[in-house]
């Protein structure tokens, strides 16, 4: 069959990369965003979203006026929670908007200068299983060029460490609390001890009772 004779291109054929992240995908309504329908989309956008739901590692993009949100499965997974399957299509800003001031800039100078940014282990307090949580990430946000070679959307490619730096921390916490280089000391001076040590770690000790 020649290049004339190719059937029209559909949604599930731009969605394919991934059937289940593209089959939601196919459900969004296209047309009231500012993207349009799939089947009219650029080249260069076609592309960014079947590297995005092709890859294995955590991805989201960002792509036009609103930046409009896509992301994979990996990221689904690890990152997205329960604003899945509603952030689709959405502008990034509303599906991120409780951590937008932080990430808002980042993405405005990526846009803005093309060149890609990287943050390794950065605290965003996340709203993606209903309420506010501690979260760090490594992440980079690469620039997105359409077919005329304009800035028009970012990429991000990221891998959340927070089991590993929450874990880290409590792990010098303990350790801290058995460091006391005196053999002997007052029971005053073993609760002061003890109370410094405690009282580093404000993120997962709040508060502390200590009974003897």
């Amino acid at each position: 069959m020649s290049s004339a004779e190719r059937l029209p291109l559909s949604s599930a054929d731009v969605f394919a990369g991934d059937g289940e992240i593209g089959s939601d995908l196919t459900k969004v309504d296209w047309a009231s965003t500012p993207l349009g329908e799939p089947t009219g989309w650029p080249q260069s956008l076609r592309t960014a979203v079947n590297i995005l739901l092709s890859s294995r590692f955590p991805m989201w993009m960002a792509w036009g006026p609103e930046l409009t949100f896509f992301c994979n499965a990996a990221y689904r997974r690890d990152t997205l929670g329960r604003k899945y399957p509603w952030a689709l299509g959405r502008p990034a800003g509303e599906v991120w908007a409780e951590i937008w001031p932080d990430i808002g800039p980042r993405i405005d100078r990526v846009l803005g200068t093309g060149v890609a940014t990287w943050d390794a282990g950065l605290l965003l307090f996340l709203e993606r299983s209903g309420y506010r949580e501690e979260s760090y990430h490594t992440f980079s946000y690469s620039p997105l060029r359409d077919d005329d070679n304009a800035l028009v959307g970012m990429l991000c490619v990221v891998s959340e460490d927070t089991e590993r730096v929450v874990g880290e921390r409590r792990m010098t916490t303990l350790r801290d609390l058995g460091s006391d280089p005196s053999v002997v000391r007052t029971e005053d001076e073993t609760l002061a001890f003890a109370a410094r040590q405690l009282g580093r770690n404000g993120l997962d000790l709040p508060f502390t009772a200590i009974y003897l």
